[in-house]
């Protein structure tokens, strides 16, 4: 295992790095944000590039590498401060679930698209009453015929307005009690009984929330997504890819907080000296770039681990990663904020508007107090309190 990255992930960087200049934060994703418009033409553009299906398979029409470069793409975005939230589910969570358990089919109809960016797939897996209990999914599938009929209810899936299909986590009606054994179905965005209603949020962000209501939503056959009543590593497979990518996201905000901060504290001169010759403005942002490095490391590793198919291990590592990267990136943009002043709330700087996002990183797209639950059952081997 090793975190050198190789010269084409370096050159990979440096590509994404440009294309991201082009759609910073103050010129372009910051004022579309306020207008709660999506990012259209950064992703239209970074689909042509072939950055968005980096991680899919080559025959498909993607990069044939892994989540390690998807996560290096967003990172690189968010340093800017227009990271991608719809990475995190069209290429990640629903093209790796449908690279390892589409039909050929699908695979083929799915993947090329996702791949380039013309089609975005979201996921739905959230509901209002079971929260972080995926067990308690009560979105049901049951036949009919050679068809199926989707009846439930989401919350909290992200970008539904931009996407042609959902990905949606069910269970089959004869399997509500016991251990979630997952049917993933692919449901177009147009079809009948499928209703989305936009979730209003206090958050400046280019994507908006929707709850889902499916009312027998009517699907062949050939909308579910590898077994029915599959095993939980169906859909791990797309979660651990989930909490990698928002780790990503969070590193790349808190560079971003750091860089605008270091470019402050080296201009800005009280008393004839600039502020960042203070060690009451450096020693706060040297300690939250410290922090951030570690989160990085964390997220290289669980990347490192996914891409070389140690699922289990990758589950610890992602979930440190996304624990440890919402932490530095709030931590970096209070500091950031601190260091400018009074200007840090302005618009202009538009420093104030990402700590609502970054502050998502601590609930989505697994709340902290999950994550703890995590590492200390697994990790540590002490007993469940649930």
């Amino acid at each position: 295992m090793s975190f050198i990255e190789t010269d084409e992930q370096k050159q990979l960087r440096a590509a994404v790095a440009k294309l991201a200049a082009k759609y910073n934060l103050r010129d372009y994703a910051g004022p579309k944000a306020r207008r709660n418009e999506p990012l259209t033409e950064l992703w239209e553009e970074a689909g042509k590039l072939g950055f968005l299906g980096v991680n899919l398979p080559e025959e498909y029409g993607g990069g044939g590498a892994g989540i390690y470069e998807l996560a290096l793409v967003q990172e690189e975005l968010s340093a800017q401060g227009c990271g991608l939230l719809l990475m995190v589910v069209s290429p990640a969570i629903c093209g790796t679930i449908i690279s390892k358990y589409g039909t050929e089919e699908q695979k083929r109809h799915w993947l090329t698209r996702l791949a380039d960016g013309s089609s975005r797939m979201v996921f739905g897996i959230t509901e209002p009453d079971a929260g972080s209990n995926s067990h308690r999914i009560t979105t049901t599938a049951r036949r009919d015929g050679g068809d199926w009929i989707l009846n439930g209810r989401k919350i909290f899936i992200s970008g539904v307005d931009q996407a042609e299909a959902v990905l949606i986590v069910s269970r089959t009606e004869d399997a509500k009690t016991g251990k979630l054994k997952p049917a993933l179905f692919i449901v177009p965005t147009d079809a009948p009984g499928f209703v989305k209603t936009r979730q209003e949020m206090d958050i400046i962000e280019p994507d908006s929330q929707f709850t889902l209501f499916l009312d027998d939503v009517r699907l062949p056959a050939e909308a579910l997504v590898g077994q029915e009543d599959a095993a939980l590593a169906q859909l791990f497979a797309g979660l651990n890819p989930e909490r990698i990518m928002g780790a990503a996201m969070a590193v790349g905000m808190g560079r971003y907080a750091i860089d605008r901060a270091v470019e402050y504290a080296r201009q800005r001169q009280v008393w004839k000296t600039p502020i960042g010759a203070h060690q009451g403005i450096s020693h706060p942002l040297a300690q939250v770039k410290i922090e951030l490095e570690l989160a990085k490391l964390m997220m290289q590793k669980a990347a490192v681990l996914y891409d070389s198919g140690d699922d289990f291990g990758a589950a610890e590592a992602a979930n440190m990663a996304k624990y440890a990267a919402a932490e530095a990136s709030i931590k970096a943009l209070d500091q950031s904020i601190q260091t400018h002043g009074g200007s840090g709330l302005t618009s202009d700087v538009g420093l104030a508007g990402m700590l609502a996002a970054a502050r998502i990183g601590r609930v989505a797209p697994v709340s902290r107090e999950m994550v703890l639950n995590f590492v200390s059952q697994h990790s540590l081997g002490l007993p469940k309190s649930y």
